[in-house]
């Protein structure tokens, strides 16, 4: 009996499904995949992939690029602006009502210069430590200790040339500036200086430690050979007191043939020619010359320590001690001011009881 031969579907060939459209010329069928050899795998996993190389420029723009963000994050934010406006009626020139010293607001070098000469002027300078052990090397004399005041302090005048360096040199040029603007006067030229000597009033001052020095006082004397003798009250008559101003108006508006006879007229009696030095205070001088020792071109005391006798006191020590073993007496004219103030004139009647001089102090050299 003949085997029967049983097909399966494995031995069967597979065939294609018809496709559900005709075929086009347009589209053709997807290629085949296949997969690549083992050896190529294996080469391909074993090689390092190169990574492509980066242009130096890309890098630098990202770099600032990420600096620019970080900078950005980091800058504060602005604050709130305020609209300013201009003030044409207050004027920016102020003159401080303390120290008479005149100074521009808002402007920081003028404030910081008000600030410090004020305190200055009000309260004095430190005389501390370093200037105390320079005192010996610096030929500083102490003249008179202990001297008492009537508010009950204490202090002692020291008097040194003009001349010494280091940090007593310092302080005298510190000094002398605050002096200058105090009283709106010239400096003193280096021929006065070379022919004076500096006075100081060192005021006591208890601290929490030890015992603080402040110079609140200070009389420049200096070597003079003239000075002028101050008129009297009873001599300033309105036809004496006008005559120096009135005479050179007069005799330039009026003709030379004019002049003449006016000024020889027997009606108008010839009074004294003076000298105005202070027509505010009403100070005039005789122009002849005198001779005088002694000049003050400079009287200064700290605000806060006046009328205390500070000024009497330091004037008396510097007309004893000026010329060595020859006191001078103001009331015999042996003392003489430069053009005073008006507290400068009030020191000069009380302690000079009328015989002190008044003189130019460049014009005595």
């Amino acid at each position: 009996m003949p085997a029967e031969i049983k097909r399966t579907y494995s031995t069967r060939a597979a065939k294609p499904a018809p496709p559900s459209s005709p075929p086009s010329e347009l589209t053709s069928p997807p290629p085949l995949k296949r997969k690549r050899p083992l050896a190529d795998r294996l080469t391909g996993t074993n090689t390092p992939s190169k990574k492509p190389r980066r242009a130096p420029g890309a890098t630098a723009s990202k770099s600032k690029s990420k600096a620019g963000d970080s900078s950005a994050a980091t800058k504060p934010k602005q604050g709130k602006l305020t609209q300013l406006h201009f003030s044409l009626d207050t004027p920016t020139l102020r003159t401080c009502p303390l120290c008479d010293l005149s100074y521009t607001r808002g402007a920081p070098d003028d404030e910081a210069l008000h600030k410090a000469h004020c305190a200055r002027v009000q309260r004095g300078l430190e005389w501390g430590r370093e200037e105390q052990r320079e005192a010996e090397k610096a030929g500083v004399e102490e003249l008179e200790s202990s001297v008492k005041l009537p508010n009950g302090a204490r202090g002692r005048i020291v008097c040194f040339r003009p001349d010494v360096g280091g940090k007593i040199g310092a302080k005298l040029a510190i000094l002398l500036d605050t002096i200058r603007l105090a009283l709106s006067s010239p400096p003193l030229s280096p021929a006065v200086l070379q022919r004076s000597k500096i006075y100081l009033f060192l005021l006591s001052t208890p601290g929490a430690s030890t015992t603080r020095e402040k110079i609140v006082g200070c009389v420049v004397a200096q070597r003079i050979s003239t000075a002028m003798a101050i008129a009297n009250p009873a001599e300033l008559s309105p036809s004496s007191s006008q005559t120096s101003s009135q005479e050179s108006t007069t005799t330039a508006s009026l003709p030379s043939s004019q002049s003449e006879p006016l000024s020889a007229s027997p009606a108008s009696s010839p009074a004294p020619a003076l000298l105005p030095v202070d027509s505010a205070s009403n100070l005039y001088v005789h122009p002849a010359p005198l001779s005088t020792p002694l000049g003050i071109p400079r009287l200064f005391v700290s605000s806060a320590h006046r009328r205390l006798g500070i000024a009497s006191r330091l004037l008396s020590v510097a007309a004893q001690t000026f010329i060595l073993g020859c006191p001078l007496d103001p009331a015999k004219g042996e003392v003489a001011f430069t053009q005073p103030t008006g507290a400068g004139k009030a020191v000069l009647e009380t302690w000079g009881r009328g015989g002190v001089r008044i003189y130019e102090e460049e014009q005595n050299m």
